[in-house]
């Protein structure tokens, strides 16, 4: 724990590792984690570029600090990368990815967490094309997706599956200046759906949000001490403030089978004034995840504080990581 100053903006900080115990994922990068009260849920994932490790539920209960794996039942979803989770209420939603052939991947499954039951929604030409590395975020009623590596080139469009209805819908596409992308980040704040970031052929620092009540894409201009253009990093919506957690820098020469040069910076961005904020946070410790991107990560609470949970991810030496931290800011 820390109290720190950064510009105007004082935060409280609670960083810890995670001791783990029992059969989890082990080290992986491009997977998914989703927490339900103080579980989380992990799914997918490589150890070596490109190829899905397994297709098997892990379960980390944050209490007992202890991994164990879900026995499944239906429509159970094929191994993948660049997949990602979501949760709303006791049922967590997986989207997209890449399989073993390097297809990328529709399908929309969920998991109920009370019966252990997979159950597959939607495929084919229903929903968001095939996709992967996009961003997902949620409501109390809507799960968003946007972007994403497409079949034929990076996507900028934007849908919500309302998991009531269980319909998909899809917003009006951005204009030119939201250049379609991988890696960005994703937040439901104040009403709006916000883009962060991310790769569009280069590492990009653009803000977007989409306003669901007047159905229009605004780009804004942010100020303060704003991040360098970064992509593939974990991210969480805290009140007000969307925070940024690591990511790639520079890509690799090498593109996915490659590690590019990634950083450990967490910053702060509020998204009334659209001012950033550099959060230090205590990096040169032992409770800090360091530089890593295609992290597995989730908002959640644990120790009744709102945070962001990361797990596993690549490192810049281009080896997979298995170790999980969790970050709380406290806002004074």
């Amino acid at each position: 724990m820390s109290n720190l100053r950064s510009g105007l903006l004082t935060v409280e900080i609670y960083n810890f590792q995670l001791n783990q115990d029992g059969a989890g994922p082990g080290a992986r990068s491009s997977h998914a984690i989703a927490m339900v009260g103080e579980k989380a849920y992990a799914f997918g994932g490589e150890f070596k570029p490109r190829v899905p490790v397994d297709n098997t539920l892990y379960i980390f209960d944050l209490n007992e600090l202890t991994w164990s794996v879900a026995n499944v039942t239906g429509d159970i979803p094929p191994p993948r990368v660049g997949v990602t989770m979501a949760s709303i209420g006791q049922t967590i939603y997986v989207f997209g990815g890449r399989d073993a052939t390097h297809a990328e991947l529709n399908e929309l499954y969920s998991f109920d967490i009370c019966t252990n039951k997979w159950t597959l929604l939607s495929t084919g030409d229903t929903g968001p094309a095939h996709r992967s590395y996009h961003s997902v975020t949620t409501d109390d009623q809507n799960i968003y997706v946007f972007g994403g590596c497409g079949v034929a080139g990076r996507l900028n469009d934007l849908w919500a599956f309302n998991v009531v209805d269980k319909k998909w819908a899809r917003f009006p596409l951005p204009g030119d200046n939201l250049k379609g992308r991988g890696g960005p980040g994703l937040a439901a704040v104040g009403g709006k759906i916000w883009v962060v970031y991310g790769f569009a052929g280069m590492e990009v620092d653009d803000v977007h949000f989409f306003d669901p009540a007047t159905e229009k894409w605004i780009q804004v201009e942010t100020t303060g001490e704003k991040p360098t253009p970064r992509s593939v990093f974990s991210s969480v919506a805290v009140g007000k403030y969307i925070y940024v957690c690591g990511g790639e820098v520079d890509p690799s020469d090498l593109g996915h089978l490659g590690a590019g040069r990634f950083t450990h910076e967490v910053y702060a961005l509020d998204t009334e004034t659209l001012v950033w904020y550099r959060v230090e946070d205590g990096s040169g410790g032992g409770d800090h995840p360091g530089p890593r991107g295609w992290c597995a990560f989730s908002g959640g609470r644990r120790d009744g504080k709102d945070g962001l949970l990361v797990y596993g991810g690549n490192s810049p030496s281009n080896d997979r990581l298995d170790d999980m931290y969790f970050f709380a800011p406290c806002l004074d």
